[in-house]
């Protein structure tokens, strides 16, 4: 009898959090308050001595979980990237060792498309130019007159989640909208107006081209020095996808020779070496951001909710909803590349 009435003591596995942000520790300790936490990246043998105990791992893109950190990993049972994307992680290792894979399937493309717009109006309105003009001590308008985005064309380079989000909200501005993909989603021709074309057609017909794929083999400098040619004059080129699509050397000869007005960039070919991107990023026409564009408050919180919800359901021994299974994916339609 006595012993029915002591309590039962479950043993909590060993949690590891990679990649927190200050901001984000508090979050992560009213879930799990016993968890590990680490707000730098770590690799290889930092790596493998920040995760030796640990059963559970929650990581970003930029700790890489190869198959020799793996190997030295006993533990591990459950790893959960807070991001779509998991090629930072060694998938084929992670099966052959019987390490679940789960990652947050959208944790913020509305975030990313409001970004597309961030850098459109800011730019195009002269906002920081405006800004600066007024803390020198000149409140005067001229020379800041802008350009409107109503009855413009931007052409969207991908319909994905996040090309969708950016056709929705160029409809409520009253841009016409022309797409290029493999896939064409119906909802956005019936209900916001999109019309999709073959690439060269969107090059050669929009004054705002929008970027969203993914970065392959395939799509790996798209917008080259072919691609400008077919542009017209003074075209807005925004990418916040990947910087291997575009060639850099490319972009800045159209920026020199005026074919592209603006450069609008939350991601770059070269984005370890700044020496690369030098001339680029210093362009008067170019506008980087630190691939911020996901960085906000919905999209970092939806991250570490999906994780914990992943790391919850595993612990009460069922599947976690987002457990990654590799689609057999067969991409048998026209090229978006010519």
């Amino acid at each position: 009898m006595l012993k029915e009435m002591l309590p039962t003591f479950i043993r909590m596995p060993n949690i590891t959090f990679l990649e927190v942000d200050t901001e984000d520790q508090q979050l992560v300790k009213e879930h799990f308050s016993q968890a590990i936490t680490i707000n730098e990246v770590v690799s290889d043998e930092k790596l493998v001595n920040a995760c030796k105990e640990a059963e559970i791992v929650s990581c970003f893109i930029n700790t890489r979980f190869t198959k020799a950190v793996l190997d030295k990993l006993p533990t591990l049972k459950l790893l959960c990237t807070r991001s779509v994307g998991y090629d930072h992680l060694d998938f084929s290792a992670c099966k052959e060792k019987g390490i679940t894979v789960c990652n947050v399937p959208d944790y913020g493309s509305h975030v990313i498309a409001e970004h597309v717009f961030a850098l459109l109006l800011s730019t195009l309105r002269h906002v920081s130019e405006g800004d600066q003009k007024v803390e020198s001590g000149t409140f005067d308008y001229h020379g800041l007159r802008g350009m409107a985005l109503r009855g413009k064309t931007i052409g969207i380079v991908g319909t994905g989640k996040i090309g969708r989000k950016v056709a929705e909200i160029a409809h409520g501005f009253g841009m016409k909208i022309l797409a290029v993909d493999q896939c064409r989603t119906i909802e956005i021709i019936d209900l916001l107006g999109v019309s999709y074309v073959s690439l060269d057609e969107l090059l050669a017909g929009s004054d705002i081209i929008t970027l969203h794929v993914p970065d392959t083999k395939e799509t790996t400098h798209m917008v080259n020095t072919k691609a400008f040619t077919q542009m017209k004059d003074g075209v807005v080129l925004v990418n916040t996808a990947r910087g291997s699509l575009i060639d850099s050397l490319a972009l800045l000869d159209a920026l020199k020779n005026g074919k592209v007005a603006y450069a609008l960039l939350d991601v770059l070919e070269h984005e370890q070496n700044f020496e690369e991107n030098k001339e680029l990023i210093r362009h008067p026409r170019v506008v980087t951001t630190p691939h911020i564009a996901f960085y906000a408050d919905d999209s970092m919180r939806n991250m570490f909710t999906d994780s914990f919800l992943s790391i919850e359901q595993w612990l009460d021994g069922k599947e976690p909803e987002h457990v990654v299974y590799p689609l057999n994916i067969v991409c048998d339609l026209p090229s978006i590349r010519k």
